[in-house]
């Protein structure tokens, strides 16, 4: 790697660690805002999003792309699907935090690279090799473990894991670069949030303007924490290889899980430490393997 590449991947590496640092971090920012109900919180983050996103693409002048996309009914409905699957992402993982459900959200996106490959192999057709069997299986056996010892089915973990594999799987069929991607999708959500904030507001629900100044600051702001660590990942996606960004998107469900059990005092007792262990197995076997079958392939370039 030529000096100039290393220095690429070593910005690309900050680009992604910042922003898998705010996904980890963003229980934070919601918990302040856990009086608000989760559906208006989300509201508010699709539409301030969707006013920055307007700016940002004002400032760029960079509007031609939506006149073709607008006339390409098949783009727009992938992307009205896709939208719909990340919003109702955005609303379990508000609703988890603020109802003292961090680790269970955390493990789903612990979980999420496991569906990314089962949903590989049932949609895509791709083969899996042994360790992403072994791996899926561990998975597997550590859910039904939680289900059965803790006597409820972890949904929140499913729903997010879910839900954000098959809105990955959706934008890698959708042809738009990442900045055009998420603002068509925010603006196909925009009206629905508007819509829905301004009912609120017309019953009596609103809370918008009726709440302390920092709350009313949060939910103005949400548009920016939700934009920017998508476009330090986009920036960092684009400088990394796969397996790299495999390896740094642990550290989002690790600050998660480790500020709902240090900071949230949130329950994790001996039946959920052998859950979560059985599931942080298959996700070491997991990125292991690919990491040997990199070193591999690096091998065998260099021969």
């Amino acid at each position: 790697m030529s000096s100039a590449q290393s220095h690429d991947a070593g910005r690309g590496a900050l680009f992604a660690i910042g922003a898998y640092l705010c996904w980890g971090l963003f229980p934070l920012y919601w918990k302040p805002l856990s009086a608000v109900p989760a559906e208006q919180i989300l509201g508010h983050r699709i539409v301030w999003s969707a006013l920055l996103l307007v700016l940002v693409l004002t400032v760029r002048r960079h509007w031609g792309w939506l006149g073709e996309s607008l006339r390409q009914p098949r783009r727009l409905g992938l992307f009205a699907l896709s939208s719909t699957l990340l919003s109702l992402n955005w609303l379990v993982y508000i609703w988890a935090v603020n109802h003292g459900r961090v680790v269970e959200a955390s493990l789903g996106y612990f979980i999420n690279p496991l569906v990314n490959v089962l949903l590989g192999r049932l949609v895509l057709g791709e083969r899996l090799a042994k360790p992403q069997l072994a791996a899926l299986g561990l998975a597997a056996i550590g859910v039904a473990w939680l289900t059965l010892r803790v006597g409820s089915v972890p949904w929140v973990a499913l729903v997010l894991a879910l839900t954000f594999a098959l809105y990955g799987l959706l934008r890698k069929t959708a042809q738009l670069p990442s900045l055009e991607g998420l603002a068509l999708e925010t603006f196909l959500m925009a009206p629905i949030a508007l819509v829905g904030l301004t009912l609120a507001e017309h019953n009596g629900s609103g809370v918008f303007g009726h709440l302390d100044a920092v709350s009313n600051l949060l939910l103005v702001g949400a548009g920016v924490v939700t934009t920017v660590p998508l476009v330090l990942f986009a920036a960092g996606a684009r400088r990394l290889t796969m397996a790299t960004l495999g390896v740094i998107q642990y550290l989002s469900p690790t600050l998660q899980f480790l500020l709902g059990v240090w900071l949230y005092q949130e329950p994790f007792d001996g039946a959920r430490l052998i859950g979560f262990g059985l599931i942080w197995g298959g996700l070491a076997l997991y990125t292991g393997a690919g990491l040997l079958r990199l070193l591999r392939q690096r091998r065998e370039r260099a021969v």
